[in-house]
């Protein structure tokens, strides 16, 4: 289980996501945002399966 302002990243990716919320009444129940490369925050949704902690390494 994820908490809200924990670092986030797909299992195969390389994009550092915050938690942000949680909606447990759907499959995609993390809420995640992140920056792209021109400043805009970007949210998404992915099911806690599609998700692991952040790599420290591998962060900004």
């Amino acid at each position: 289980m994820f908490k809200k302002g924990q670092n986030v990243q797909q299992e195969f990716g390389n994009q550092i996501m915050k938690v942000v919320d949680f909606e447990p009444e759907f499959i995609e129940n993390v809420i995640t945002e992140w920056e792209d490369e021109e400043g805009t925050v970007i949210t998404g949704k992915f099911m806690e399966s599609q998700l692991v902690p952040a790599d420290p390494e591998n962060g900004k």
